[in-house]
């Protein structure tokens, strides 16, 4: 009995002691937090001279209770932010979605139809691995030579796992750089990357991705902005969420067209900037960035077509990656995908596989969708039989199809109706003559003081870009800002061309020499000097860019396409003559330059059966183009 006594005593004599501890310990931190709030207040600047007077035991029980204060502060503060990241990452996500969901045939304010990503999206051949030097030759010229390679690089990438690190690494890889020809599928890739994204069917680990392209970049290189701004100032959800440490969070930044930068990005004499908070000029927040001098917890993946590939500095790039467009598989899901009737694709598909310069073109997506345009609607008005087989048959019929098209949609006229329109005339006069004087630029982008440098007013090239929408493009920026460009490299050659072909016979000018020949119109072999000319400059090139325009010149030369332009432009009655010395002129420079045969061979094939035979010699891989 007397135990059990002395044991409940016990029990009430610890209950006592835990409460009184319990009352001196809330004593204690209230009063330590009123001391804490008063420091942290201007209006008691005294209190920090009460802290100084207290003993060391004291000192010590404030410096442990401010440690305890702190680990609260920081859960608190975790939670806070981890909801407010939840929340702007679900706006982040939303935004991206509307950008993304939805692509356009043209440009949406011109009242085309949309058409959601992931129903057209075809998975593109990305393979890992490929050299950052620059490639010499015409991008189309890369594509014939890649299919004409059996062998396969071992290592394939799906879009989702851009940034997975192979098994043969044991490093995470920060930095990705995809280089692909014009129109391959690179920006398309970015976007359906993000769009998975946003939502929520890929790398759920990242909690943000910030999507550039330096066409809007190129916009601001005159202003001066910090890291933290330029994201604020392209994604106002981090600005409105106060967002401004990226540091501990997993941010993906897409770079989108390299070789778009105006002017390029000179890593050789940057400043190096490593406060994210300091502003500083675009390109020298691009370079730190892509240096990992800026953020080095962040990812980048840049994108390039070939030639801009070598301006970021290898040891700035963890993979290099290659988009190789459309396998033969690939281009059958893609025609299967744009049309409904099966007999129609097969018929489509089975005249492509004749074709082998169409068939080899067919790996670029963007020709896929040109070849399927003109496909359709000239199966429409013609047997199989005279189908187009050459690239200059079918940009003609792609031109024509285009012609007829605003006629009806926006003249009023009818599908039977000749195509070429007084007005439609001076718009593809203006557009060629736009596509030959960027082309010797080397521009696939062009701005409001481009065009009027070719005498173009901008209110008619917004009707321009509205009425050709599968030729000539208008984008906004941010800002609205107007930039326009051709659907493809291809096409702005094929027009450039055009505009030579047609200024040389209206007037006898040779765009390509300066010079004008007023007999050019009766005596027809000066187009030989023409032919040469653009020969030579083609030569000329380092990297290549005139090379589809010379087939496309040669192409128009003859009288079998001029037919299919007829009365848009005048034919020629060019001679078998001519042909022949054209052929010769290419030979000679052929046996003279080893590296022409590369860049020329397979020009020759544009040109009619009997000059392909006795051109056989040159090269029999090359086919026709």
């Amino acid at each position: 009995m007397i135990a059990l006594v002395n044991w409940w005593t016990s029990c009430l004599s610890s209950c006592f002691v835990f409460q009184l501890l319990e009352e001196n310990i809330c004593t204690f931190v209230i009063n330590e937090l009123k001391k804490f709030h008063q420091v942290l207040s201007t209006d008691y600047p005294e209190c920090l001279e009460s802290l100084s007077d207290e003993d060391e035991e004291q000192r010590r029980s404030s410096e442990a209770f401010l440690k305890i204060t702190l680990n609260f502060l920081r859960r608190m503060k975790q939670e806070e932010l981890a909801e407010r990241l939840h929340r702007i990452q679900q706006r982040l996500k939303r935004n991206l979605q509307q950008k993304f969901e939805c692509v356009f045939e043209g440009i949406a304010k011109a009242g085309n139809p949309k058409t959601l990503l992931n129903q057209i999206y075809t998975e593109l051949y990305i393979t890992e691995g490929g050299a950052t030097e620059v490639n010499q030759d015409h991008e189309v010229r890369q594509i014939e030579t890649a299919s004409r390679n059996p062998h396969r690089p071992p290592t394939t990438i799906t879009c989702e796992d851009i940034f997975k690190t192979p098994p043969d690494r044991h490093q995470p890889i920060r930095t990705v750089l995809t280089k692909g020809v014009a129109g391959i599928g690179k920006t398309v890739l970015t976007q359906k990357f993000s769009l998975d994204w946003a939502e929520d069917k890929a790398n759920q680990d990242i909690h943000f991705i910030f999507p550039f392209t330096f066409r809007e970049l190129n916009v601001l290189k005159q202003k001066k902005f910090s890291l933290v701004e330029l994201v604020h100032h392209f994604f106002s959800e981090t600005k409105e969420a106060g967002i401004w440490i990226f540091e501990d969070l997993q941010v993906v930044f897409i770079l989108d067209g390299l070789d778009e930068c105006r002017p390029p990005l000179d890593f050789n004499n940057t400043q190096i900037l490593t406060d994210v908070t300091e502003s500083t000029s675009v390109d020298v927040l691009l370079m730190n960035l892509i240096r990992g001098n800026l953020l080095p917890s962040a990812r980048l993946w840049i994108t390039t077509r070939p030639a801009a590939a070598n301006q970021i500095p290898a040891e700035c790039h963890g993979m290099v990656t290659e988009v190789r467009g459309f396998t033969d598989p690939q281009k059958e899901e893609y025609f299967r995908k744009r049309f409904r009737d099966e007999e129609q694709t097969n018929t489509i598909i089975s005249h492509i596989k004749m074709s082998r310069s169409v068939h080899i073109m067919c790996h670029i997506p963007v020709f896929c969708s040109i070849t399927a345009n003109v496909l359709e609607n000239v199966l429409k008005t013609t047997d199989r039989g005279q189908l187009p087989k050459t690239l200059t048959e079918m940009y003609i019929h792609f031109l024509v199809v285009q012609a007829k098209l605003k006629n009806v949609k926006y003249d009023g006229r009818s599908e039977t109706d000749p195509p070429w329109s007084p007005e439609t005339r001076k718009m593809i006069e203006s557009l060629g003559k736009l596509a030959f004087e960027q082309l010797k630029k080397g521009n696939l982008i062009f701005y409001e003081s481009d065009l009027t440098e070719c005498g173009i007013d901008i209110s008619s090239a917004s009707v321009y870009s509205g009425v050709f929408t599968e030729v000539f493009k208008e984008e906004s920026g941010l800002y609205q800002d107007k930039r326009f460009c051709f659907i493809h490299l291809s096409v702005q050659e094929f027009l450039a061309a055009l505009h030579v072909h047609q200024t040389f016979i209206n007037t006898g000018v040779n765009l390509l020499s300066g010079q004008t020949s007023v007999w050019s119109k009766l005596l027809w072999d000066t187009s030989v000097q023409l032919y040469q000319s653009a020969v030579d400059q083609a030569l000329m090139s380092p990297n290549g860019h005139l090379d589809l325009f010379l087939r496309f010149l040669l192409g128009l030369s003859l009288q079998t396409n001029q037919s299919l332009l007829h009365s848009l432009v005048k034919p020629t009655g060019s001679s078998s003559e001519t042909n022949q010395k054209t052929v010769e002129y290419i030979k000679k420079k052929i046996s003279e330059n080893v590296s022409a045969e590369r860049k020329l061979g397979s020009i020759l094939y544009e040109g009619p059966a009997h000059v392909q035979r006795q051109t056989d010699s040159v090269s029999d891989s090359e086919g026709t183009i």
